[in-house]
This record gives structure tokens, sequence and C-alpha cells, in this order.
């Protein structure tokens, strides 16, 4: 079978230009309306996506403007509303108890038919920790060592249940099999849980299993759990490394490298003619606000003030702290720096290309040098898919459908309509065996 690419929808308040909501082609429902995310999720599907994804924020940061209903409880209204496009959520492995995050996931794989994903995060907001009663941040190795444990626990829950425990045997009697659901009995150095599960195992078996961290501690996770890594370049080259050596990452533990899909982030603003996109980019980037930018790029370094740095010279690396030492975001710190050490923007320029995506990769062009770029990236050994960040909704998603999405089928290279039910099988993912048969 032909390799085909891969289309992730990323939803995020009225697009992902910080001062989308300020522009007039932005919807003017509410993010906190349902029929909004709906709208938006049927619209992917009719475009053949394999996915949505809702990123979380677990502390109220600046703005507003991102603001947006809690990941899992929106899925639910997404899954009843959709028949085959997959619902990704967002949910921390650093202020979440296993037991209750697994079985909230398995309940939404049920209702969904199966076509559930997560994508794990470890909190590194300091505001996220103060909200759950610590009063400084939980280091990044001790975040990564909690999410090493959480995961043995989640995948023993899902599996606690065989896929045969259910029998319905109305005859006899007889609703399930006793010994075909076991306890897990899990003592660890951070959780205790007994098990087994109360809800029988999902249609995937697991939730398909999505990860977007990218340092190297990120990396060694999602080459040990990871079936779809979300991943921020602001440069083709970086992203190219990054594909190679997750890839590479993943051989080493045994699995195989077509069981982790790497999806890279990309903004474009796409118009009839490259001045027009551009020039719309540029509006976008008038409407941006330059304080607002500067507290986002402080809280990605761990709080550092950077107002004391002129907006029109060229910064240097020596202006930022060493990304090793920031507790945070780590891996977009690296993205940020690395484009500073090579292209050496003023800060001006700096948050433009920020505003627009957040250290993602930001394009204005036609349709077709869009679908060439996403082409290019796909056949070269830069991505397996693209996760699709559209600087307004839904407008740029709009045009994407309309007039990408074709030249893209046209290509060759994506789908003409769904061959699967399941978000497993859209991927190409297998369903994982349970681990106690």
């Amino acid at each position: 079978m032909r390799r085909q690419l891969h289309l992730n929808l990323f939803i995020s308040g009225k697009g992902h230009h910080e001062a989308s909501w300020r522009h007039p082609d932005s919807s003017r429902l509410p993010s906190t309306d349902i029929r909004y995310l709906q709208g938006l999720t049927q619209r992917a599907e009719q475009g053949l996506f394999d996915s949505i994804f809702l990123a979380d924020q677990l502390a109220f940061q600046g703005g507003g403007a991102q603001i947006g209903l809690e990941p899992l409880t929106a899925l639910a209204a997404l899954a009843v509303s959709t028949k085959k496009i997959g619902l990704i959520a967002t949910a921390s492995t650093t202020y979440t108890e296993p037991f209750n995050l697994v079985r909230q996931f398995a309940s939404l794989d049920h209702i969904s038919n199966g076509r559930v994903g997560w994508n794990i995060v470890t909190s590194w907001s300091a505001p996220a920790a103060r909200n759950y009663g610590y009063e400084t941040q939980i280091s990044h190795t001790d975040r990564y060592a909690k999410a090493d444990e959480f995961m043995e626990v989640a995948k023993c829950l899902w599996d606690s249940w065989s896929d045969d425990a259910i029998v319905d045997d109305r005859a006899s009697g007889k609703y399930i099999y006793g010994n075909r659901i076991r306890p897990i009995d899990h003592k660890g150095n951070h959780y205790s849980v007994e098990g087994p599960l109360n809800i029988p195992r999902g249609p995937q078996g697991w939730p398909v299993l999505v990860q977007a961290g990218s340092s190297d501690t990120g990396r060694e996770f999602a080459s040990q759990y990871a079936e779809a890594v979300f991943t921020a370049h602001m440069q083709k080259s970086t992203a190219k490394a990054f594909y190679s050596d997750l890839k590479s990452l993943v051989k080493s533990k045994g699995r195989s490298q077509n069981h982790c899909l790497i999806l890279p982030g990309l903004s474009p603003v796409i118009a009839s003619t490259e001045s027009e996109a551009k020039s719309f980019s540029e509006d976008l980037n008038g409407l941006a606000d330059t304080n607002e930018g500067l507290a986002r790029l402080s809280s990605r370094f761990g709080g550092t003030d950077f107002s004391h740095l002129p907006l029109d010279e060229p910064l240097s690396p020596e202006d930022f702290p060493d990304p090793a030492t920031v507790e945070s975001a780590r891996s977009r710190t690296e993205v940020i720096v690395g484009v500073v050490r090579s292209e050496k923007p003023t800060m001006r320029q700096l948050l433009s290309k920020m505003a627009g995506a957040r250290g993602h990769y930001v394009f204005a062009g036609t349709p077709e040098q869009v679908a060439d770029l996403i082409e290019d990236w796909f056949l070269h050994g830069v991505a397996d898919g693209i996760n699709l960040m559209p600087p307004v909704l839904p407008k740029m998603l709009d045009v994407f459908i309309d007039e990408v999405v074709p030249l893209l089928q046209r290509k060759g290279i994506f789908r003409t309509s769904y061959e699967g039910d399941t978000l497993r099988q859209h991927y190409g993912l297998e369903r994982p065996d349970n681990i106690f048969e």
C-alpha cells in the first residue's frame, strides 16, 4: 500500500495567530460554545482529516483569547456529532491520577466507537503547579519520571479486562467471565493502584498515544510510548533532523518506525497570490500586541524578563537563558534559540514569528505553494503528515480544505475517502495486544 499523508487539525481559540480573534474573518461564536468546535470538527471530517486535536492549559495565562472548554469534556460532544474523524485530547500526567484519566479515555473510546487519542503532556507552567498545590514547578526530570510510571499503570489498567470478558449470555445468566478481569497490583515510586479498571477495554484497546515534547527527555519518552508525535519547528532543517533522530530512537526500542508518526505543525496563510497571502499575514501581525508577545515569550523561558531588549536590534543567543536550564517547555525554548542563532532576527521579528504559531512553521503563499511544501516535507524525510494550525478559524481551514486538499489528492498522497472507522485505522496503526494475554 502506498504511503499516505496524515492530516490533523489543531483547534485553538479563533485560530493560531495570537491576534486571530481581532480579525474580521474569525468566528464570532465564543470558543466555549460547543457549536464552534462541532462546526470545525465536522468541516475537518468533510476534508477527510485523520483527526482533530485540542490542547489544554491548567492555568489562566494572560490575554484570554485562547481560552476554551476542558478537552475531555468537549470530546464527548464531538464524538456524538461526527462519524469518522479521530478525536485527540490533551491531558497531563503531572497533575492527574492514572485511574481517573484511564477510565475517562476508555469511556471516550467507547462513546466514539474507537476514534480517541491522548496527547500526553507533562505540565510545565508555574501557575499550573500552584493551582494543584505545589509552591514551585516540578522539575523537568521528575515530571518525566512520573510520566513513565503513569504510562505503565495506564497500559495495565486498559488491559485489566480481556477483550472477551463480557459474555452477556442471558440464557445461562452469565454476564462476565470474572477470570478475564484481573487487578494490576501496581506499587511504585509515585503511584499505588490495585485495579482492575471498572470499564471494559475500549474498541482500540488503548487510545492512540500522542506526544508533543521534543527535548532529549521528551524524545526518549516518545520513542518508548508515542504512536504519533506533534512537533514544533521554525525551520525545515531542524524538522528533518528531528524526524531522523526520533525514527532511529524508535527503532532502537524494537518498535516499527511506521508505528510512530511525526506530524510537525504548519500554520499557512493561503491566498490566490503570494502577495495577497503576505499582505494578509502582515495585517494579522499588525493586530498583535507587543506586550502580550513579550509576556508569552517570558513564560516560555520560566519568567525571564525580555522587556529591556530593544525591539529593532538583532538578537543573539546570549540574550536568552540556556534552554538546558529551563524547567518549563524546554523543547520550545531550544527552537526559539536555534532560530535566533541562525537568523539573528530583531525582537520585533521574533515576536511576529511567535505570534503566528508560537514556534511552529509559518508560511504565506498560494494553495499550490502550500501543497508543494507539504509534499516536499512528506517525501523527503521531514514528516509523515501535518499538524495543521490555521492562523484564523474557520477562514483558513475552509481555504485549505477547498483548495489545498484537492491538490494533495491529485498528487496521490492523500486519501479520497475514509477507508477505516477508528483513529488507529486512519493512522495505519495496529490494535495493541492485551499485555496480560
